[in-house]
C-alpha cells in the first residue's frame, strides 16, 4: 500500500482552478466522485480476488443470480448493467472460461445467446457476497445514513442524466426476467 499524501490533490486542484474558473465546487465534486470510485473499486475487487473475480464480472454473476431461472439474454444484460455489448461478450467471455456460467441458445429466438449461471457459478455466489459484504461493498468509511444520503444525491444526478425513468415503478422495472 502507497503511504498517503501529505495534502488533499483535490483540495489544491480546487484552489488552482478557482483562480481561473468558475464552478469549482462541482469540478472538486466530479474529482472526489472518480476519485472514490477507483477506491471503493480496488476495495471490492480485492475481496473478490479469492474467486479470481472483478466487480465488472461479480455484477454479471449476481444479475443472473437474481433473475428468475439464472439465466438471461446477453443484450438484456448488457442494458440492465448499463455496459457496452462488446464489454458483456467479454465478461462471459471470462465467466466462461472460469467454469461460473455457459452460453446456451434462445430456446425459440435462433437470434439470441442466453448466458446462464453454472453450478460452479451459482455455488460461489453466497461466499463471494459474503466478503464484498465484510468489505463493506467498499465504503468502510461511511455508516448507513451516509451511505442512504450518498445514494440519493448520486441517484440525483443519474435522474438529471437520463440513466433511467423516474415514474417507472419498482414492480413494472424487472418485468421479463
Amino acid at each position: 500500500m502507497r503511504r498517503p499524501l501529505t495534502f488533499d490533490p483535490i483540495d489544491e486542484a480546487g484552489r488552482q482552478w478557482s483562480q481561473r474558473w468558475d464552478h469549482v465546487e462541482a469540478m472538486r465534486a466530479a474529482t472526489s466522485i472518480m476519485r472514490a470510485q477507483q477506491i471503493v473499486l480496488a476495495r471490492v475487487d480485492e475481496a473478490l480476488r479469492p474467486w479470481e473475480l472483478t466487480f465488472a464480472r461479480y455484477e454479471v454473476l449476481v444479475l443472473l443470480y437474481f433473475s428468475r431461472q439464472g439465466r438471461l439474454p446477453l443484450g438484456k444484460m448488457g442494458d440492465r448493467l448499463m455496459l457496452h455489448q462488446a464489454s458483456i461478450t467479454n465478461l462471459v467471455d471470462r465467466l466462461e472460461q472460469q467454469g461460473y456460467l455457459r452460453r446456451r441458445p434462445h430456446p425459440t429466438d435462433r437470434r439470441t445467446t442466453l448466458a446462464e449461471l453454472t453450478e460452479q457459478g451459482r455455488s460461489i455466489i453466497e461466499a463471494a457476497t459474503k466478503a464484498v459484504v465484510e468489505a463493506r461493498v467498499g465504503l468502510s468509511e461511511l455508516d448507513a445514513d451516509d451511505s442512504d444520503h450518498l445514494y440519493r444525491i448520486l441517484t440525483k444526478l443519474r435522474l438529471g442524466a437520463g440513466d433511467f425513468e423516474p415514474d417507472r415503478s419498482r414492480s413494472d422495472r424487472h418485468r421479463g426476467d
